[in-house]
């Protein structure tokens, strides 16, 4: 069912330009297998370089196509587990609920969360609980004929918090939006699909508290079906630069480096390395 984004992903498509690609800090490998059962596995491990630690996860998830259900089980080296399980579409059409729950047995830490999306043609719902109803966010958008507002409160308990406002404008090849958190903070992203190989994203951010602007540019480029790169800039002249690589079919190659454009000899260097296996 087509219609407007969630409020989380107002700006999915320019954030995805910063950030897909760029892995460095950590080298990765996820795989990523699918049964014929339904049943899917995925098994990711990643070391960070400066910290010198390494972490991993084992996930499975089963879908119920015929009952709307999903149910997800997770395993992580933290020496916590988790499970989740969705319904959408059975109480009625374009309402998903979903319910994801985290447990150490080590310390005992329990710690849960409840979340309701509705999607119709013109608005998107959604409201979202931490277990046990420690904080939680209702969240709305409305679009028309590619104009887009939405509206988020956040609460700690029966406070209110945190309220955000956003609107924007989204054809097939242009996107823009602004956020604006508490009339004090102000977020705003671009993004242009300007060519089949060619999409740019800009981010801006600034405060009525201060008289800096923080801003970043970014672009993908794909230099043919199997390779792409990426290069991202900041107002603090990091340069982020990234490459990805199918070598074959479900194998994908992900190179990236961080370094500070005007001292690229500093000791601010960050390399990543990633590798995706889909069996």
């Amino acid at each position: 069912m087509d219609g407007p984004p969630s409020f989380a992903d107002l700006s999915k498509s320019a954030n995805d330009i910063f950030n897909e690609g760029f892995g460095y800090g950590f080298v990765k490998l996820s795989v990523k297998s699918n049964l014929a059962n339904g049943v899917e596995f995925k098994t990711s491990g990643s070391y960070e370089n400066n910290a010198n630690k390494c972490a991993g996860s084992l996930e499975t998830k089963q879908k119920r196509s015929e009952y709307g259900l999903t149910f997800t089980e997770r395993v992580n080296s933290d020496h916590t587990v988790g499970g989740g399980v969705t319904v959408q579409d059975q109480i009625l059409k374009g309402l998903k609920l979903s319910l994801n729950t985290t447990f150490s047995p080590k310390t005992g830490m329990k710690s849960g969360k409840v979340t309701m999306a509705y999607k119709h043609k013109y608005v998107n719902l959604g409201c979202d609980v931490d277990l046990p109803f420690a904080t939680s966010s209702i969240h709305a958008v409305v679009g028309y004929k590619g104009w887009i507002s939405g509206y988020r409160m956040r609460f700690d308990r029966l406070e209110i918090v945190q309220n955000t406002f956003a609107f924007g404008y989204k054809t097939g090849d242009f996107q823009v939006h602004s956020n604006i958190n508490e009339g004090a903070e102000f977020e705003s992203s671009i993004y242009q699909k300007v060519s089949d190989k060619l999409e740019m994203a800009v981010n801006l951010a600034w405060t009525t508290h201060s008289t800096n602007t923080c801003f970043g540019i970014a672009a993908k480029y794909q230099l043919n079906k199997e390779a792409s790169v990426s290069v991202k800039v900041d107002s603090s002249c990091f340069v982020g630069i990234g490459y990805s690589q199918n070598l074959r079919p479900g194998v994908k190659l992900t190179l990236s480096s961080l370094v500070h454009g005007m001292n690229i000899n500093s000791g601010d260097k960050k390399l990543g390395l990633g590798l995706e296996i889909e069996v």
